[in-house]
Formats: C-alpha cells, sequence, structure tokens
C-alpha cells in the first residue's frame, strides 16, 4: 500500500516581501533624513536672501557681526509690530528689503518712525514712495565703479559693487553710475532724515562684503545712529483689506456679458443640432446591408450631384483593379503599369488605351454613357485574349 506524498511547504507570497523590501527602503530613508538634519548646522537652516541671520552666500551675517562690533545695536525685527516697538524711541535706522504685502500707508506708518531708511531691495512701489518718485533701471554684471559723486559715504568708501541700477527722481543724490543708471540712490527729507537705496545683493551679502568697498559702503549707510533695526517682513504683516475680491472685480467689465452671451450661444446650438424629427426608429442589430444596396446608393448620390467626371473616376478605378488581377499585376500597381499591359497584351495602340482607362472626361451623362461602355468592351477584350491564349496551350 502507497503511502500519501507530504504536501510541499508553501511558499511565502511575493507580496509580502515586496512590502517588506518597500517598508524597509522606506524606513531607512527617514533615518537617514533626521540624521542629516541633526548634524546640519543651525546657521544653515534655509532662509531668505539678504537674511540678517543667514550664514549662507546670500545672507547678511556677516554685516550684522561687524555693526555690533562697531558698537551698533542690531535688533532683528521679525513682524511689523516688533520693528515698530524697536523703532518707537525715533533715533534708529530701520533696514528693510522689499515688503510686497504691506500698503504704502503701513510702510509709511513704519518708516516715519525711523531717524534713516535703508532699502536693501528697492523695488519701484518703494523707490517711488520713498526715494522721491525713483524707480529701477537695468542690472549689471556686479562689477565695481567708483561713485563719482560727492556723497561723504560713497567718497570714503571708494568703488563698489552695482547689481540692480536705480533711476533717481528729483533732488535724489545718485551715486556709482553705470549705463543708465546708477547703484546707490540718496534722498534728504526736509525734516534731516535719509532714506537710501542699494542693491544689497551686490554689496551686503556674506559672499560679496569683503570685495572693493562694500564693506565701508554698508558700514557707512546702516552705520549712521547707534541702533539698527532689521525688519524681516513676515507673511503675517499683511494688511487685512475685509473681504476677498471677486471673480467680476478682478476682471474687465466685458468679461461677464461675454461669458454669458458664450453660454446662452453654447445653449441654443445643443438645442439645434440635438433636436429629432419624429420619434426614434426601433430596428434590430446588427443591421445588414447587401453590397448591390451600397452600389446603388453611391450611384445615385453620384447621379444628383450631377458629377460624371467623379462617377467615370470609380468606374476606371474598379476597372483597373479587374484588369491588374487578371493580367497578373500587383494590386497595388501603379495606373500607368496597368495600360502598358493592357496595350501589350491586345497589341494596341497604347494612347487610345491610356484614353479609356485615364484621360478622357465626360462632359455629361451621355459622355459617361459611352466611356463606360468602352471600358466594358476593354475588359471584355483582355478577357478573350486570356481564354484564347489559354486555349493554344
Amino acid at each position: 500500500m502507497t503511502g500519501l506524498a507530504p504536501a510541499p511547504a508553501a511558499a511565502p507570497p511575493r507580496r509580502s516581501r515586496r512590502v517588506l523590501g518597500w517598508a524597509s527602503f522606506v524606513v531607512a530613508l527617514v533615518l537617514f533624513a533626521l540624521v542629516g538634519a541633526s548634524l546640519l548646522p543651525e546657521e544653515w537652516s534655509a532662509r531668505q536672501p539678504l537674511d540678517p541671520e543667514s550664514a549662507g552666500t546670500d545672507g547678511t551675517r556677516a554685516l550684522v557681526q561687524v555693526l555690533r562690533a562697531q558698537g551698533v545695536e542690531v535688533t532683528i525685527a521679525r513682524s511689523r509690530d516688533e520693528a515698530q516697538a524697536a523703532l518707537a524711541g525715533g533715533d534708529a535706522t530701520l533696514v528693510m528689503p522689499a515688503a510686497s504685502m504691506l500698503s504704502l500707508d503701513a510702510i509709511d506708518g513704519l518708516t516715519a518712525s525711523a531717524r534713516d531708511v535703508v532699502l536693501i531691495e528697492p523695488r519701484s512701489r518703494l523707490l517711488d514712495a520713498l526715494v522721491a518718485g525713483s524707480s529701477l533701471g537695468g542690472v549689471t554684471d556686479g562689477e565695481a565703479v567708483a561713485p563719482s559723486c560727492d556723497l561723504p559715504v560713497a567718497r570714503a568708501a571708494g568703488p563698489a559693487g552695482t547689481g540692480e541700477l536705480l533711476l533717481p527722481g528729483d533732488g535724489v543724490r545718485a551715486c556709482y553710475p553705470q549705463a543708465d543708471g546708477f547703484g546707490l540712490l540718496v534722498a534728504e527729507m526736509d525734516d534731516g532724515r535719509t532714506v537710501a537705496a542699494v542693491d544689497g545683493l551686490a554689496t551686503m551679502t556674506n559672499d560679496r562684503l569683503a570685495a572693493d568697498g562694500n564693506a565701508a559702503l554698508a558700514i557707512g549707510l546702516l552705520g549712521r545712529n547707534a541702533e539698527v533695526v532689521w525688519y524681516v517682513p513676515a507673511l503675517t504683516d499683511a494688511d487685512a483689506t475685509g473681504e476677498p475680491p471677486t471673480l467680476g472685480d478682478l476682471t474687465p467689465p466685458w468679461v461677464t456679458p461675454a461669458i454669458v452671451l458664450l453660454i446662452v450661444a453654447t445653449a441654443a446650438a445643443a438645442v439645434w443640432r440635438g433636436r429629432r424629427f419624429g420619434p426614434l426608429v426601433k430596428e434590430r442589430l446588427p443591421v445588414m446591408v447587401r453590397a448591390g444596396e451600397t452600389t446603388e446608393g453611391r450611384a445615385r448620390l453620384y447621379a444628383a450631384s450631377g458629377d460624371a467626371a467623379h462617377a467615370l473616376a470609380e468606374l476606371r478605378r474598379a476597372a483597373r483593379t479587374r484588369l491588374a488581377r487578371s493580367l497578373g499585376l500587383a494590386a497595388s500597381a501603379p495606373p500607368e503599369r496597368v495600360v502598358d499591359a493592357v496595350a501589350e497584351r491586345l497589341g494596341a495602340d497604347r494612347a487610345v488605351v491610356r484614353g479609356i482607362l485615364l484621360d478622357t472626361q465626360p462632359r455629361n451623362d451621355r459622355e459617361l454613357v459611352h466611356a463606360s461602355d468602352r471600358l466594358r468592351d476593354l475588359e471584355a477584350s483582355v478577357h478573350a485574349a486570356l481564354r484564347t491564349e489559354r486555349n493554344a496551350r
């Protein structure tokens, strides 16, 4: 008596191994990220360009440290409220980058409390409002140029780098000319305050501060007073403007009527193209259509259109296909090749055969009937010649 064979051990499912492999990969990736984050120095953490606490190439931490070493108290304000509180004494220099989220009223209120203002990332809106109608010009490659002005700060600094060029407004002192603009603008107010504008990315960043006279220019602009308030705008500093604007407020007046007109036109077109003439006809599917009915239908269309030339072209195409098959030619043989084969087989004039199969064009139904008869006679002659050749063998 034969015993039952032991059942083979079940192999672990492939899906489980695949899931386990992916889980191990994800865990290893998370551990690697955590270790990398723990080893990353705090000063290398990602910050915006011109950030006073950033040690990156586009940060300005080195300038802040130099100012503090010179005895200037630097306060870093990361909100508008902090900056307003730090400027309460009215004897500090306000350093401000582009603050696109603030309204002009908020900017005026902030700068009014400062003794001097230095714009280190000037934009057209700030230049127009704070620097007597100045504006942005072109951009240079950052090379150092001479001050070419009588401003004491610039003359003491000497050549300095230029980046974004500025166009001065009325009564604004301009230094560091380059192309059609200037690298530094200084506007002196009636109350003795000054507003300076300079491209900080070209002069004040950690990688540019030690070049040429950049450090002397930056210290001269920011170190005029014993205290500096470096304002870093935050998204929460944006002014509350009430209800957000609607789509109608943001689009031109003609957009809404145009959209309504398009909707009405689309609905009218849908009704027009979707109409039915009477009830639907029920018919069992699939519907079989005989080839003869298709031929008759196409013939009626040709007759209704009065296009005799097109009808004859269809007859010739079918005749050439049949003749090519009878003469042993390929189905894709060009018409001229069929003409040559027919003329050779019948010993007829090639020009006559070509006229029957290709060239002659009918002008009316009578000529169409005559041309079709000639086609039929030509096919009959070819078939007769082929039968004669077969019988002769």
